[in-house]
């Protein structure tokens, strides 16, 4: 596998890399040392210049010295391609350092939990706790509701500054950063708790419910959620778990992604290994009778770097002959990149469950500065199934033969059959109806209110991975 495939990114910002820089595409001829200011934005442009996967798209005059730091001056210089939907703060410059730390150790600083905002009625609850994070033993869970940190109350952090006044409250993303905190469990109960953040693994299956057999009305299905895919331990937990599956002769899946903006496309590609039993084929087998996964296609002048990623025999592989995919606004790239592979092979036996997801059927390459301590990722490829569609740019549903609109019902647990998103699945799977999603669907929550995830005000590397996460 190239180190350009090692990642797609997720949802807001982009994606990680399984290597240092991306490894396929030639590396400059220069190797700058300097680090200031301007320095930084002069080897940005040229990054972009040869690698951005849309070079029509390049905002051209722009001058450097109207941006006082080097984000600023992308943001700048990919506005047109922003305004065009193709990169929604998919190109940005992070610290090689810090995502190696992320990727390798799956490791994060922070209370450890998934928010999310009730947008009408200006509430804030937890969509999901990580459960060896500092959080969670202290009552933190599924639909716990935030009603203070501190002395400020949740409402009037909202009304006065949105979800980036709460975010901000929370404090930074580091180690020994303590907030107190006044919350409320779907129960009624409530409770004064104080937590001080700490650095935690990010489990990609939560051992409590993110993978398990359920009976459908006399049909085992499995289900699986997945966190991110951004953490190298994502790979084994998957493999244990469709192993389990494949010994209860399970081949109906719900493959529940509806927080999971993407990560690391090696771990999509041996999801789809572990789910297409049925379609794997050796690297003997002449291509042309081969199963196509995925194409990445990258600019023109970069074409050669083109691959065909191909259905592989996989240890504990099951053949998937129905797939339920949950998805929200929070699901990107890889996770798109697994659902949309699986269109022309199952057909109207596929379908999206939850709401429209995010639209990104494209990923970054990393390209370093290691003098620097700078990654850029940079906007470089896109995919497409086997045949050859893709540029879901305005999310999965419009590419979907079969979608069914659920809600995020964030006060039954995830994987729960009383949870909306889950029960509508396992109606699809065994046949019922349903009502379509539209292309800009929005997923509601119980009893009419309407959830979105909350995105920090100033994102750390993890952050800009696993969408919600403080």
């Amino acid at each position: 596998m190239s180190a350009v495939r090692a990642l797609l990114s997720l949802f807001l910002a982009g994606a990680l890399a399984a290597c240092g820089s991306d490894g396929a595409t030639p590396p400059r001829a220069n190797t700058p040392t300097a680090c200031s200011l301007s320095d930084r934005k002069a080897w940005v442009l040229d990054q972009l210049q040869t690698y951005y996967l849309f070079p029509d798209l390049l905002a051209a005059n722009v001058n450097p010295d109207n941006y006082a730091s080097v984000q600023s001056y992308i943001d700048a210089l990919v506005a047109p391609a922003r305004a065009a939907g193709r990169d929604r703060g998919f190109t940005y410059i992070t610290s090689i350092q810090e995502e190696q730390d992320l990727i390798n150790s799956g490791s994060s600083a922070g209370f450890g939990f998934r928010l999310g905002y009730d947008t009408v009625n200006n509430r804030v609850f937890v969509l999901e706790a990580f459960e060896n994070a500092p959080a969670f033993p202290q009552g933190f869970d599924r639909g716990t509701e935030i009603l203070s940190v501190g002395d400020q109350t949740t409402a009037s952090l909202l009304a006065s500054g949105g979800s980036a006044a709460f975010s901000a409250a929370l404090g930074p993303s580091e180690p020994d950063v303590t907030r107190s905190f006044t919350i409320r469990q779907p129960g009624g109960t409530q409770s004064s708790v104080t937590v001080t953040k700490a650095e935690y693994s990010l489990d990609p299956i939560s051992d409590r419910y993110g993978a398990q057999v359920i009976d459908n009305n006399g049909t085992l299905v499995g289900y699986i959620n997945l966190r991110t895919f951004i953490v190298e331990s994502a790979g084994p937990q998957l493999r244990t778990a469709i192993d389990g599956f494949r010994q209860q002769g399970v081949t109906e899946v719900i493959l529940d992604f509806r927080y999971n903006g993407g990560g690391l496309v090696s771990v999509a590609e041996l999801l789809g290994d572990l789910l297409g039993a049925d379609k794997a084929t050796t690297d003997a087998t002449p291509a042309q009778n081969r199963n196509v996964f995925s194409q990445t296609l990258f600019r023109q002048s970069l074409s050669n770097n083109n691959e065909i990623k191909y259905f592989q025999p996989a240890a504990g592989a099951i053949p998937a002959t129905r797939i339920a995919l949950i998805g929200t606004g929070a699901t990107a790239s890889a996770s798109e990149l697994v659902g949309n592979a699986f269109i022309p092979y199952l057909g109207n036996d596929t379908a999206l469950v939850g709401s429209n997801t995010f639209g990104k059927p494209s990923g970054q390459i990393a390209r370093d500065r290691p003098a620097c301590d700078d990654r850029l990722r940079v906007l470089a490829f896109r995919t497409v199934n086997a045949a050859g569609g893709g540029d879901y740019y305005n999310g999965l549903a419009e590419v979907y033969p079969a979608t069914c609109a659920a809600r995020d019902d964030y006060l039954n647990q995830l994987g729960s059959v009383a949870e909306d998103s889950t029960a509508t699945s396992l109606s699809f799977l065994r046949g019922g109806t349903c009502t379509a999603i539209t292309a800009s669907g929005t997923q509601g929550a119980a009893s009419g209110r309407r959830v979105q995830v909350m995105k920090s005000d100033a994102p750390s590397a993890a952050q800009y991975q696993i969408p919600g996460l403080f």
